[in-house]
């Protein structure tokens, strides 16, 4: 059954489960930083979204402290992960910054705008954000990218390999 806005959720629609569960995107870590919080979590809704000029689309839940420190944000700094680095990943998608310190213990440095730039990841940059888009349970930030860099080789952490992660402030 649609909703006021015609569409239908996808709890409406399981037959598009044929479609979003072939979807393996890559996993990356998106960190913010605003009035002296910082923040930081797993997220699996991002893509490039323009070509010239370059611009990155990231998607944070609404449920998270991430999302919360983000809308007081200018910046953003988003980071690839290897394979190897599920543990990485855990923290920042298992854990919630309401009750952990996600920073404590990581090397990381503070790069534009007082975001986090954790080190050797496989590569990462720091965006301007241009726009927010309310998205339904998470907001889109697309993002000029303004400092970047790279580290550790190796294959990408993908969805698959975090499936089994229990979020820290699950949607539902």
């Amino acid at each position: 059954m649609a909703d006021e806005s015609g569409m239908r959720g996808r709890q409406a629609r399981p037959d598009l489960d044929g479609f979003f569960d072939r979807l393996d995107p890559d996993m990356c870590v998106v960190t913010a930083a605003a009035s002296g919080r910082r923040a930081g979590c797993l997220v699996g809704f991002a893509s490039q979204c323009s070509m010239h000029p370059p611009r990155f689309a990231v998607w944070l839940s609404k449920a998270n402290r991430t999302y919360r420190v983000a809308r007081a944000a200018q910046f953003l700094a988003v980071h690839l992960l290897t394979r190897d680095q599920r543990d990485l990943a855990e923290l920042f998608g298992g854990e919630t910054g309401d009750e952990v310190d996600k920073f404590a213990g990581l090397a990381w440095r503070e790069g534009r705008g007082g975001t986090a730039v954790l080190e050797d990841t496989a590569a990462w940059f720091v965006g301007a954000i241009l726009q927010r888009t309310d998205g339904g349970d998470h907001v889109g930030f697309v993002l000029d990218p303004v400092e970047w860099g790279e580290g550790r080789g190796g294959p990408l952490l993908r969805l698959s390999d975090a499936v089994t992660i229990d979020a820290g402030h699950p949607v539902d």
